[in-house]
């Protein structure tokens, strides 16, 4: 008997869904509203013909490390990984830039009074990269991979980053270089467990950086494409799934989408008191973005900054911390962080020869209806005078924007939901098997399930392994 399963949403976890699936027998079709696959993975000529710029997410410190593409063995079918002189830049006012190096000796030489901290909080996360990142995409509630090494990993999670910050470090350096990573939270760096991010997202890019797909994040799609090729995996793009009704008879059925699409296709099914949790379902702070095609690279105060592929564009730590909680707050702050992404520095096919894209986008409020291009060219002009002569192009993106193009990417939050509260932990409900949806056979897979957003395909991973361990049991 065939045994076949539908995944809805095509982006990096119902592809690495249906590929789990297709590799255990199962017939799988992929039903994706846009007319690419990729989700938020994706690239396009938006600058122009002959121009890559990443329409969602550029620097890929978890794709590179993923437990679910090294399955699938994504370079083995193209997919061509490209390394910056250094993963991550910081630039201060009136000072050279922070550097996050690649070698965590070279990164603690910045700031001698802080050393000592700064390998107490990251060294132990750097010996066991690949370990760490098992850890951090598997689901909090259960029991991790390797315990012990998160049981560490656990203590140093705990405090609030701007605490932790304060009480570890001395200098400047220091404190703005973990500042930044934990930004990633995208929470006020008052919150606990930001310090989490921070420690993290350092002993990445400490231990293989911050790298970029050659030619683009869609790269790394293609190179899941084929595998699903390989797998007889069918997908069906520009079919829109508004009700659960249209999905052909199957076993199983994956949906790579957040709590609010999955209210409107699958709603009336759900048990009552799961519904009534999804209803509850917060989603946080939001990005605007702007690409920028230059003639050259960004003329920084540091010219070091040139050679990082990504750059913490925003000044102090407490200016940081400042900005971060008037977003969560709803208002948006003069002086924004802005993350910037300059690929073509390590990537030529991403530009012609001679000029540069430029990737950025700066945290706003949930839903922001207001113009932040002008905050995210002043700050960048702030560390590097002259950036604004040197644009050719450049093209914004709203929360609503991204919203009408993903709508996985709810008033402009590109992870799935907030991570405030208890939502970092029990996404989307307080559940031991995050991914069941209360219905036999019916599993989320998406972003708002563990771990969480990023370009990883880890809940993807995790969904269908749950799906397939329920159908051994029953």
């Amino acid at each position: 008997m065939t045994r076949r399963a539908n995944v809805v949403g095509a982006g990096p976890n119902g592809l690495i869904a249906a590929a789990v699936l297709a590799e255990q027998g199962f017939e799988v079709q992929v039903f994706e509203r846009n007319a690419k696959p990729g989700g938020a993975a994706a690239s396009g000529n938006t600058l122009g013909d002959g121009i890559v710029v990443d329409l969602g997410a550029a620097a890929h410190p978890f794709a590179f490390g993923s437990p679910a593409f090294r399955h699938f063995n994504l370079t083995g079918q193209g997919l061509e990984w490209k390394f910056h002189d250094y993963p991550l830049a910081h630039p201060l006012d009136g000072a050279d830039s922070v550097l996050l190096h690649q070698d965590l000796s070279e990164t603690v030489k910045q700031f001698p009074k802080d050393s000592r901290a700064w390998q107490a909080l990251h060294a132990p996360l750097i010996a066991r990269p690949h370990d760490t990142l098992d850890n951090a995409t598997s689901p909090l509630l259960g029991i991790p991979p390797h315990p012990v090494l998160m049981a560490r990993f656990g203590l140093r999670s705990l405090p609030p980053a701007r605490l932790l910050g304060a009480a570890a470090f001395r200098t400047r350096e220091a404190k703005a270089l973990f500042a930044g990573s934990s930004a990633h939270s995208m929470l006020p760096l008052e919150h606990p467990f930001t310090s989490g991010f921070g420690a993290l997202f350092g002993a990445l890019g400490q231990s293989w950086g911050w790298p970029v797909a050659r030619g683009g994040t869609g790269s790394i799609i293609e190179a899941l494409l084929k595998v699903l090729q390989a797998l007889d995996v069918r997908i069906r793009t520009g079919t829109h799934i508004t009700d659960i009704a249209q999905l052909p008879p199957a076993e199983l059925t994956l949906l790579d989408v957040t709590p609010r699409q999955l209210l409107d296709i699958a709603g009336s099914r759900l048990p009552a008191h799961y519904r009534k949790q999804l209803e509850r379902w917060r989603y946080g702070t939001a990005v605007y973005k702007v690409d920028y095609l230059l003639d050259g690279p960004v003329p920084w105060n540091d010219p070091r900054t040139a050679n990082a592929g990504t750059v913490h564009v925003v000044g102090e730590a407490g200016e940081l911390a400042d900005a971060e909680r008037e977003v969560a707050a709803g208002r948006m702050p003069q002086r924004p962080f802005v993350m910037v992404v300059q690929p073509s520095s390590a990537d030529e096919t991403r530009a012609p020869a001679g000029q540069q894209v430029i990737w950025s986008y700066a945290h706003v409020p949930q839903g922001y209806t207001g113009k932040a291009g002008e905050l995210i060219d002043a700050q960048i002009q702030r560390f590097a005078p002259g950036f604004k002569d040197r644009i050719l192009r450049r093209a914004e993106t709203s929360p609503a924007q991204l919203e009408a193009w993903n709508p996985n990417l709810v008033g402009g939050d590109i992870g799935g939901g907030s991570l405030s509260g208890l939502q970092q932990f029990v996404r989307p409900t307080a559940s031991l098997s995050p991914y069941r949806l209360g219905v036999p056979g019916l599993y989320l897979c998406s972003s708002s399930t563990p771990p969480g957003g990023g370009v990883h395909g880890m809940a993807g991973w995790h969904a269908a392994h749950q799906a397939l361990k329920d159908l051994r049991r029953s």
